[in-house]
């Protein structure tokens, strides 16, 4: 129980320690800044992985990965600041890489453990870019020329809020769905100090009065140190799916059109950085719809295949039974139909003879069927047939189709002889076609006939 609370809050108590010394140290040192700071981040990345109700691997990957990066940025920050390096370039790419992992745990942690989508990876990325590109967009514009330094540190600082804004509303929007909880509060707290902490480095930055280690930079630390607790508690009772919602996909995937369209009319007033971003939104676009495109094909081809009868390449019952669904108010008859004689094939020949008649019997009632007629094997040596026409017409094609069967097949050598009992009901509106065509065939078969009219349904 107790190792238990020492990794639950040890990162907590090293923030307020820091915190602390931060009130009483008039400078900063690198036992505080170097050190003590970035070793928070690292113990809350360890609570991560010691957090006993998390259920999903990935949570803790990305949300360790996005930290590790966010921490590695910050060392690199210190080590410039103390050992005057100068460029903070690569400290300002590991602190974004940090934001599209936790873009992508966030719906996790919300919702409850589903399989790893490469779709979920393009939605975070889709929306994350999108929404970061019209904003920075226009607070570039608005602010680069008061921002202190080159345009690429007044990028970067813009962005920071940008992607914490994103952030934000994907916390929200995915805890609508699951309804509020410890976690989410954790995590909505965690992520709006962590976006407070960044819009306020931009003003300060604006104003020039910022410091290295002041007190305004545990804000990133709170916010991260939150983030890792949201894991130890138990989602919201409903534990539903969370997912960045379609609508937020959608603006993102207008807005870059929109804004390319806008450089393009006015170059001068948007910055080269946005450009990136906006490409890279559409591309990604482009991708998604690839693949979903080639999923609704997929679905597509496994429906037709789960109503189609892998033997004889013929619809199968449930094909057969949508379409009499379908059938009302339409004059026709439905008829079904089994082969008399084919259990011997199978008994003598085998099953590999006996599938082959199979295919030749299907293939010989589809040339005797009109155009339109629905042609189906129900299972076994069954078939059944839905066609169109008053009751003469009907039971003409009832009779050809029997009269298909009246020669032999030729298989291997073998002459093998069958014929079929038929089983036949109109359709007059008294439902239960399929019930009442069925005691009619087997009448057929029970008394040797060959073609039975089903009566009126007798309920």
């Amino acid at each position: 129980m107790r190792s238990y609370l020492i990794y639950k809050w040890f990162a907590s108590v090293a923030l307020v320690f820091h915190f602390t010394l931060r009130i009483f140290l008039n400078q900063p040192a690198i036992t505080t800044e170097l050190l003590l700071y970035n070793a928070i981040v690292l113990a809350a990345i360890l609570s991560l992985y010691k957090a006993p109700l998390h259920n999903d691997s990935f949570v803790v990957a990305f949300t360790s990965v996005g930290c590790t990066f966010w921490a590695l940025g910050s060392i690199v920050s210190s080590f410039s600041e103390f050992f005057k390096l100068g460029s903070t370039f690569l400290a300002n790419i590991l602190y974004l890489l940090f934001y599209p992992f936790i873009l992508l745990a966030i719906p996790r942690i919300i919702g409850k453990k589903v399989k790893l989508q490469f779709l979920e990876i393009l939605d975070a990325a889709i929306f994350g870019l999108g929404l970061s590109s019209i904003v920075t967009a226009l607070l570039l514009s608005k602010f680069i020329p008061e921002l202190p330094g080159s345009n690429t540190e007044s990028f970067f600082s813009i962005l920071y809020p940008v992607c914490d804004i994103a952030l934000v509303v994907t916390v929200v929007i995915c805890s609508i769905t699951t309804g509020f909880s410890k976690k989410i509060a954790f995590l909505l707290i965690g992520v709006i100090a962590f976006a407070i902490t960044d819009f306020y480095f931009l003003w300060i930055q604006i104003s020039g009065t910022y410091q290295f280690g002041q007190l305004s930079d545990d804000g990133w630390l709170l916010g991260i140190v939150l983030l890792s607790l949201s894991l130890w508690y138990e989602p919201a009772s409903s534990g539903d799916e969370a997912r960045i919602h379609p609508a937020l996909i959608a603006v993102s995937i207008f807005i870059s059109p929109a804004l390319l369209s806008a450089i393009v009319i006015a170059p001068d007033y948007f910055p080269i950085y946005v450009i990136f971003p906006t490409i890279a939104t559409l591309f990604l676009a482009f991708i998604r719809m690839t693949l979903v495109i080639r999923q609704a094909s997929n679905l597509g081809d496994e429906k037709i295949l789960a109503r189609t009868d892998e033997l004889t390449g013929l619809p199968n019952r449930r094909h057969l039974i949508a379409e009499i669904e379908a059938f009302s108010g339409v004059e026709g008859a439905l008829m079904l139909l089994d082969l008399d004689g084919f259990k011997p094939v199978n008994d003598n020949y085998g099953h590999e003879m006996g599938d082959l008649v199979l295919r030749q019997v299907a293939q010989r009632f589809s040339r005797s069927l009109p155009s339109g007629a629905v042609l189906a094997r129900l299972g076994g040596d069954e078939f059944g047939v839905l066609v169109s026409g008053n009751s003469d017409h009907t039971l003409e094609i009832a009779n050809a189709l029997r009269a298909t069967l009246s020669y032999p097949f030729l298989i291997n050598g073998k002459s093998i002889a069958m014929s079929v009992s038929i089983g036949h009901v109109r359709n007059d509106g008294e439902g239960e076609l399929l019930k009442r065509a069925d005691s009619a065939m087997y009448e057929a078969k029970r008394n040797g006939l060959a073609i039975v009219q089903a009566q009126s349904y007798q309920p």
